[in-house]
């Protein structure tokens, strides 16, 4: 009698993702709850990233600035249930990192330690370059993230590509070189010219996961609800969508509310019936006809 038995692939480390520099691409994706990490995970995917992205995708605010420690907590711990053999790298939101090294560590540690996170990720290059070295020597793997960072709104004046001139590709270029200096497994590359990217690729011995960056990385990350097609508002020119979960959500909808209206749902097979041989009696049908309930001690 033969025996098969099923190899579950291996769990996806730091070090795994940081050895992958030149091989298979890196598939990575965010997840900000159980469902969706449970899905992605399963998917086969190599990286999760708890992005501080949720605050705009599940949280509703206009940027991702607002979003607390606390929050991004709560949504690494629902991923990190979801997650078994994914990397699971959560994002330090805005103001958690700034400032001493001393304080990102602190941050780092407990999001390792009270969410269960793999890793964590900061925007940022040779700026940066202190909080990457002290977080990584607090045994914290680090993943760095360049270009178009985010948590910049402000500075920035918006969401714009970045290291469209050459002094600003050389300043990329200079701030991957730090991040990787600094201890960083990984660098994301955010909207920066495919070009620029390449070089980038080719003068760090991380890896390079790229989202709005080109073809030229060694992986690729999207955010989940732009993939599925949950996004509103404005969809960046980089997102590919796969889904429409948004026309498939809204259509069902439309039927649930159609259904109870008319009185089609619930019918008698979604609806519990009472045990055979036990019968309503009278008084549950006509309450006048109940004695009255006695004193209550």
């Amino acid at each position: 009698m033969s025996h098969i038995t099923e190899t579950r692939p291996a769990k996806v480390t730091a070090p795994a993702i940081r050895a992958r520099k030149k091989g298979p691409p890196i598939v990575a994706l965010t997840a900000y709850d159980y469902p969706t990490a449970r899905m992605v995970d399963e998917a086969g995917l190599d990286l999760i990233l708890v992005g501080d992205s949720l605050a705009q995708t599940a949280l509703g605010y206009e940027t991702t600035l607002p979003v607390t420690v606390d929050e991004m907590l709560a949504a690494t711990r629902a991923v990190k249930r979801g997650a078994r053999r994914a990397l699971v790298v959560a994002d330090l939101p805005f103001g958690s990192y700034h400032g001493r090294p001393d304080r990102a560590v602190k941050t780092a540690v407990r999001f390792v330690k009270d969410a269960g996170a793999e890793a964590v990720k900061i925007e940022g290059g040779a700026i940066r370059a202190d909080v990457i070295r002290a977080i990584a020597a607090s045994e914290v793997p680090i993943m760095g993230h360049i270009g178009l960072t985010p948590q910049s709104y402000l500075r920035m004046g918006g969401y714009r590509v970045q290291g469209k001139s050459m002094d600003a590709a050389r300043e990329l270029i200079e701030d991957a070189l730090a991040v990787e200096r600094a201890g960083a497994f990984a660098i994301v590359l955010e909207g920066i010219p495919a070009e620029i990217s390449r070089i980038i690729t080719e003068r760090v011995s991380i890896p390079t996961i790229g989202i709005g960056a080109g073809v030229h990385c060694d992986g690729q990350i999207l955010v989940f609800t732009d993939l599925v097609g949950l996004t509103f508002g404005h969809k960046a020119k980089f997102v590919r969508q796969y889904a429409d979960l948004r026309g498939t959500v809204a259509a069902a909808l439309a039927r649930y509310s159609e259904d109870v209206s008319s009185g089609r749902f619930p019918n008698d097979q979604e609806s519990y019936r009472l045990p055979d041989g036990v019968e309503i009696e009278p008084e549950l049908e006509h309450p006048e006809s109940m004695p009255p309930l006695g004193p209550i001690n």
